[in-house]
């Protein structure tokens, strides 16, 4: 069983390397190559990569020490990642991780979420009442990548319910 947690940031180099080695495994099946390569490159500069995680709401999910997923979303609701381990697919880590940022955002108040899901994920989302507001195309490192803007509406919270 896993349980989700905070990200910290000694979390920042094995979130990397489950996000490279999820991206050339899972998504490869709707990915070019040098997609793959541009969305997901061989080396990255870990303190960049760790300080995207600040001042948002982040957290891992962790089987015993093991890292085996992640997600942030933004303080203004924009959920900018959700990656599962390659392993670990289809076990709830995902609903789990979007859950929880859902009750960020509700705590907040904030009337929905938005993400921009990969080919690979838009099911996913879908499954989890996001819907698509456009596909999209977006450059990263000079290669075209193929995604979709999609918004999740919450439920309204009242006090007087």
């Amino acid at each position: 069983m896993f349980q989700l947690r905070r990200f910290a940031p000694v979390d920042a180099e094995p979130c990397w390397r489950l996000f490279r080695d999820t991206v050339h495994r899972v998504n490869k099946a709707d990915y070019r190559r040098d997609q793959l390569d541009a969305w997901a490159p061989a080396a990255v500069d870990l303190e960049a990569w760790a300080t995207r995680f600040q001042d948002r709401f982040a957290y891992v999910a962790c089987i015993d020490a093991q890292i085996v997923g992640f997600s942030d979303m933004t303080t203004s609701g924009h959920l900018d990642r959700l990656f599962v381990s390659a392993d670990h697919q289809r076990c709830g880590i995902a609903r789990a991780l979007v859950e929880r940022l859902v009750a960020d955002a509700q705590k907040l108040e904030l009337e929905s979420i938005t993400t921009d899901a990969s080919i690979t994920a838009k099911p996913f989302f879908e499954r989890m009442h996001f819907r698509v507001l456009q596909a999209q195309q977006v450059e990263c490192r000079g290669v075209s990548i193929p995604n979709y803007q999609m918004l999740c509406h919450l439920p309204s919270q009242s006090i007087h319910s």
